[in-house]
């Protein structure tokens, strides 16, 4: 099996990523658009992190820092590449890039009803944090 690599996306990227999330990730966001993906690369050029095997596309992370949190999101690898250590090598890549920028604690968003994803986070050493509700509300029709 080849080398396994982790970038951070660039504008060039996107297309590919957006298609992407619709094949490996679970669910969709509200900023699953050429648009919103584009303001995060612009906003914070190292957030979206990338794995690649051979060229190809087989995982992403969303590692924001707004300066005190550190969010994942996104997390997503390619369901016929499952289970090879993608999504390990890109919580690695998520957690130094937390630290680099002194980041205390990550937090990631998971679905309750993506089980597969559960034991994901928990084999990485997430937990729940039963005690807090994520509360929402679209800033756009």
């Amino acid at each position: 099996m080849s080398e396994l690599r982790t970038r951070a996306a660039g504008p060039e990227d996107l297309d590919d990523v957006l298609a992407f999330w619709k094949s490996a990730a679970e669910g969709t966001s509200i900023s699953d658009d050429r648009e919103g993906v584009e303001r995060l690369v612009a906003r914070d050029p190292e957030a979206l992190i990338l794995a690649e095997r051979d060229g190809e596309l087989v995982g992403t992370v969303i590692a924001g820092f707004d300066g005190w949190r550190c969010h994942l999101y996104r997390l997503a690898v390619r369901p016929d590449r499952r289970r090879q250590g993608i999504a390990t090598a890109l919580l690695t890549a998520a957690e130094d890039r937390f630290v680099r920028l002194g980041g205390r604690r990550a937090d990631a968003m998971v679905l309750q009803r993506n089980a597969t994803a559960h034991h994901a986070w928990d084999a990485a050493g997430y937990a729940p944090e039963e005690r807090w509700r994520r509360w929402v509300k679209p800033l756009t029709g």
